[in-house]
Order: structure tokens, then C-alpha cells, then sequence
């Protein structure tokens, strides 16, 4: 996964040459946004909670607008956008302001639209022929989807000897009682997940539950 080249990265940002997505906080939320005017409220208390990188997923008619107010009103946040499918939807993210992008799968079309992007990314995988046919082009981190049904802890594990230069944000079943069994893998960077945004919270605009639930979530460690 590249790294995105600026005039200015900032610290601890996937822009900044050295650094890594997987690396910015150990929980990566999974957004669906209905409403573009909860976009920015939401992404202010996860970013408040210590979860500065925000996957917007292109689930809704919602997203691109969402990531967009994101991006121009959130500094703090690291805003990407997830279930990206085609080469289309990468260049309506980038336009968006996206710094990240996450797919759920991957086809040689879609993984040169990721690399064309300039953007750091994660293709989804769920077997290790795709791992290893990552691997081949150079990409390093995965995200590994839909996680526990496609094997969990036990399957991450049996791949971190065989392939210890592939890296994973597991994402699909993942929430605050297994999350921490998923980052005390090796091959594990960070997790993916939605526990910190629950619907009730989401509906009634409690901005300051979600904050707490994020921040819960900012401190799993290995």
C-alpha cells in the first residue's frame, strides 16, 4: 500500500512517508451515513474519542457528500471512503476528499484504479491465494473481510508465519469483546468495526455517547 506524497503530512498521518493506516489507532469505525448533517457531529466524537481515521462507506447516496463535509470540517479526522467496487467510485472518493480507501474485494481492474489513486488503500481478502497474489504486486496491507466468518483469530494466525510480510485490518463480525483477541496478532494492525456508533446513539444525535464508546475503543492495546 503507498503512501500518499504532500507538500505538508502530518504527523502520524497516512500521508506521511513512513506511515501506516493500520498504525494511526488501533480501531478503524465503519460508517454508514444516512444524513449528511450527521457526518460532521459524528466524525467530531469519534476523532474527540481517539479514532481519528473514519471509513465512510459508499452504501448510501450519502457517502461522497459525507466525506466531503468530513474532510473540510474535521481536521483532526482521516477520512476515507470504504466498500469502494469500481473504478468509478475511486475517482468519486478521491474527488471527495478521501485520504484512504477500503474495498470489500478486488479484481485486477479495481486494484489498478486503487494504485492510480496516488491514495494509501486496503483490498479486502478472505483466502490466502489472494493474500499471496497481493503480496506478488507489492501490496503488504489487507484488509481481511468479512473476518469471522471467514475464519477469525484462528485463520490471521495461521497465515502470520507463512506470510509474515502480509498485514491485516480484520473487519466483519469484530466488536469491543473480540477486538482485542484480533490485535494482540502479529499480522494485526488495527480492526475494523461499528460497536462505537450504535443505531440508538446514531438516531437520538448522541455525539457525546459515541465519544465515549470511541474512546473505549482508543484504548485497546495489545
Amino acid at each position: 500500500m503507498g503512501a500518499v506524497t504532500s507538500t505538508a503530512p502530518s504527523p502520524g498521518s497516512p500521508d506521511s512517508p513512513d506511515s501506516s493506516l493500520l498504525d494511526l489507532a488501533p480501531v478503524i469505525p465503519v460508517v454508514i451515513v444516512h444524513d449528511v448533517a450527521d457526518a460532521v457531529p459524528m466524525a467530531r466524537a469519534l476523532v474527540a474519542g481517539g479514532l481519528p481515521a473514519i471509513e465512510v462507506t459508499f452504501r448510501t447516496p450519502a457517502a461522497a457528500d459525507a466525506i466531503r463535509a468530513i474532510a473540510d470540517e474535521v481536521p483532526g479526522a482521516v477520512v476515507g471512503a470504504g466498500t469502494v467496487l469500481s473504478p468509478e467510485q475511486v475517482e468519486t472518493a478521491v474527488a471527495a476528499g478521501s485520504r484512504f480507501l477500503v474495498t470489500p474485494g478486488w479484481t485486477d481492474r479495481l486494484l489498478g484504479a486503487l494504485d492510480a489513486s496516488g491514495l494509501p488503500y486496503l483490498p479486502g481478502v478472505s483466502t490466502t491465494s489472494e493474500v499471496v497474489a497481493l503480496l506478488e504486486r507489492g501490496v503488504e496491507e489487507m484488509k481481511f473481510f468479512p473476518a469471522e466468518a471467514a475464519g477469525g483469530t484462528p485463520y490471521l494466525k495461521a497465515l502470520a508465519s507463512p506470510l509474515p510480510r502480509a498485514r491485516f485490518c480484520p473487519t466483519g463480525g469484530v466488536n469491543a469483546s473480540n477486538a482485542l483477541g484480533y490485535l494482540s496478532l502479529p499480522n494485526v494492525g488495527c480492526v475494523g468495526g461499528t460497536w462505537m456508533l450504535p443505531p440508538d446513539a446514531l438516531e437520538a444525535g448522541d455525539w457525546a455517547r459515541v465519544e465515549s464508546l470511541a474512546r473505549e475503543a482508543a484504548a485497546l492495546r495489545r
